[in-house]
């Protein structure tokens, strides 16, 4: 390859990549969806199962991203292709990096509507509009929310706007720099909730519903979502992994880093869920509340608690940075494709791309209003959306990246940018060519 440096720009160090990566992939999937499915799943049994399915899946296939995306300096389409030709084969793999860049605007589209409702969540713990609800309160409360279009669009204006002013600035200026202040601060918040959780009467209680260990609450289909889980909550599929990994240092240890953010990301997953159930535990609330939980079961367990409101309002802000830094990573591999290919100027690239955005995202709030009677076989504009992204084109696009970097890449262009020991190479390359395609296709096609 000609070019070993993106125009885009080049993290500063293996850390901040680390934490762009981890940043990506701690979203509303790990503070939100992780504890509620772990609850709905049998708690610690289900933690075990859904580490071993991060180490045979999720891993291998980020290592593929990430070499991907360094050996090209490239956009996903560019790198793919580009490494194709490389190996003597079709650029038509390119393909898969257009299905996972429009699956992360997709993806944007109703990911921003959540993190609007999180927004006002923010402030209604800080005007104390949560203070003593009952569950019927918080319930209505939410269900006001959702049938109010004009207070919705705000927030997703909101939203959209803080992303845009992030990736608009670029690399350095940009994404590093809101990774150098919200990571810190994400992991600071998520210290302070969990030694709030230390203090309450139900930690034990948390603590053992999360590592108790009981094989016999472990269901095929508990299995299959930890599968599921593990494959969507590190970024995979959608081309930001390869983004990210085409700003990584040259010096930089593939291996070493992936597990780093592997790690991270995972343990975000277990403090939260040590720093949510503590609280339901404590109000006896049930733990397999679901969605509901972030929205409803847990403003009544804070306004019921001594300090809750502010530590409420910690937690929704918390999850708030969570949401940006994931929503941030979903916009930049199509802003990059259209500087790298079109030539287009960043700021030009970015503001288009976030009024596409913004327009999708109208359709998706107003699923649950002024739209509700628009359906896509029989799901409204949000679910649908959700639907394609997650059961189709996320695990689709896996596959064949773990296909594509397992059977059509020259060998020695994974051994030059992995350099790892033979063992682990050849652990990867059974993964890659074998575990993950078979593994993700099974979520797949259950899935369907």
């Amino acid at each position: 390859m000609k070019n070993k440096t993106s125009i885009q720009g080049t993290w500063a160090s293996r850390w901040i990549f680390i934490l762009a990566a981890t940043g990506s992939a701690v979203g509303l999937g790990n503070i939100w969806k992780f504890p509620y499915i772990t609850g709905e799943n049998g708690g610690g049994a289900f933690v075990l199962v859904y580490l071993i399915c991060i180490a045979l899946v999720g891993l291998p296939i980020m290592m593929a991203e990430v070499f991907i995306g360094r050996r090209a300096r490239k956009n996903p389409i560019n790198a793919l292709e580009d490494l194709a030709e490389e190996s003597g084969q079709s650029k038509k793999w390119g393909i898969i990096g257009l299905m996972g860049m429009l699956a992360g605007i997709f993806i944007f589209s109703f990911y921003s509507v959540v993190a609007g409702w999180v927004l006002h969540y923010i402030k209604a713990m800080a005007t104390g509009e949560l203070a003593n609800v009952s569950s019927e309160q918080a319930g209505a409360l939410f269900n006001e929310l959702l049938a109010d279009p004009a207070t919705l669009l705000g927030w997703h204006t909101l939203f959209t706007l803080m992303v845009l002013a992030v990736v608009i600035a670029g690399v350095n200026k940009g994404l590093e720099r809101a990774t150098r202040i919200m990571m810190p601060a994400l992991f600071f918040l998520l210290i302070a909730l969990l030694g709030y959780a230390i203090s309450t009467p139900g930690f034990s209680q948390g603590w053992d519903f999360m590592f108790h260990f009981d094989v016999s609450e472990l269901s095929w289909d508990a299995v299959l979502v930890a599968l599921g889980h593990s494959f969507f909550t590190l970024s995979l599929g959608m081309g930001t992994i390869m983004a990210y990994g085409s700003y990584m240092p040259k010096k930089a240890s593939i291996g070493s880093t992936v597990l780093m953010v592997g790690a991270l990301d995972t343990l975000v997953a277990l403090v939260a869920g040590l720093a949510i159930f503590p609280i339901i535990f404590s109000n006896g609330m049930n733990p397999g509340a679901g969605p509901g939980l972030m929205f409803i079961s847990l403003p009544v367990a804070f306004g019921q608690m001594a300090f809750g409101q502010f530590f409420g309002f910690l937690f929704f802000v918390l999850v708030g940075v969570a949401a940006w830094t994931s929503a941030i990573s979903l916009l930049e591999p199509s802003v990059a494709f259209l500087v790298e290919r079109f030539k287009l100027k960043r700021s030009t690239a970015s503001i288009g791309l976030a009024i596409l955005v913004w327009l999708l995202g109208i359709a998706c709030l107003g699923s649950f209003n002024f739209m509700s009677d628009v359906t896509f076989f029989g799901k409204n504009t949000f679910d649908a959306l959700d639907y394609l992204t997650t059961n189709i084109m996320l695990p689709l696009g896996g596959i064949l990246i773990a296909i594509f970097a397992g059977w059509f890449v020259k060998d020695q262009f994974v051994k030059d940018e992995v350099q790892t020991s033979n063992f682990i190479h050849v652990c990867w390359k059974v993964s890659v060519c074998v575990i993950s395609p078979i593994a993700v296709s099974i979520v797949l096609l259950l899935n369907l």
